[in-house]
């Protein structure tokens, strides 16, 4: 006979019987689904809480100290802002760099305009022109007479009236074929020019040749210090000098003549 003394009884020895009238594993089924809805209701807690505002969240008495409880934490939302990023905004640039807010109510502060402009500091639209130079030419060694336009030549003339000192003063001006040497134009806008080697007044044709012949470059005087001698520009060698009183082209002469008849001074002009 076997030794049943130390063997717990069994329920059906009791009067026992198990409960067939509900399926095995409810109990189960219960507390799975209890820890289901619980992490529901934990999930959607915290997605309304993270819905709340960065203002919600830093209003007095509403500060969130502890993390909500369920399976899942989360961490509790700084107030501070983030920068917006570098680029365009929809502030103007007076408000995005402003450090003071605006005050409800103001209107915003006219940007300065600038000053007008003088009409005087407008610049001119043409540059003025330079003075006109006038100049008579005077015989270094006849002090007293001058360069002199007659009907046929220059000649070399004492001065009178009014009428021949118009016409023994021409107007300086930059060569024409040559802007380093010199041209001289009468008061009527005629040039001196050389022709058949002698000076005359001619209207400017516009050709190479007048041009040539009426540029004199200046050259200095041996003869007299601070006198000049005008050499033609087409005939190199050959300068102005005055014989029998009218105004030539020669060649250059070794000869205390010839250097005394080519040296002139430029002066004022007589009109």
């Amino acid at each position: 006979m076997p030794d049943t003394q130390n063997r717990p009884p069994q329920p059906w020895e009791n009067g026992w019987t198990p409960d067939t009238s509900r399926a095995p594993g409810t109990r189960r089924l219960y507390l799975a689904g209890a820890l289901a809805v619980a992490t529901i209701i934990a999930c959607i807690g915290a997605i309304a809480w993270t819905d709340k505002g960065p203002d919600t969240l830093s209003a007095p008495g509403l500060e969130d100290t502890t993390s909500p409880g369920g399976l899942i934490g989360f961490a509790t939302p700084t107030a501070t802002e983030t920068p917006p990023p570098k680029g365009k905004t929809g502030l103007t640039t007076a408000e995005a760099t402003s450090s003071a807010p605006r005050q409800q109510g103001s209107s915003p502060t006219p940007a300065a305009e600038p000053p007008a402009k003088s009409p005087s500091s407008k610049p001119s639209s043409s540059a003025p022109k330079p003075a006109a130079t006038w100049r008579s030419i005077r015989a270094v060694n006849y002090p007293d007479r001058y360069w002199h336009v007659t009907e046929y030549y220059v000649g070399l003339d004492a001065v009178r009236g009014s009428e021949s000192r118009e016409d023994s003063t021409f107007k300086q001006v930059k060569g024409l074929a040559d802007a380093s040497c010199y041209s001289f134009a009468t008061h009527d806008g005629k040039y001196l020019r050389h022709s058949n080697f002698v000076l005359r007044a001619a209207r400017n044709d516009g050709s190479t040749l007048f041009k040539q012949d009426a540029t004199f470059c200046p050259r200095a005087s041996s003869n007299s210090s601070g006198a000049v001698m005008l050499e033609s520009v087409n005939y190199p060698g050959y300068f102005l000098r005055h014989r029998d009183f009218v105004v030539r082209l020669e060649r250059f002469e070794y000869s205390s003549q010839y250097l005394a008849d080519s040296s002139f001074r430029l002066v004022g002009g007589l009109a």
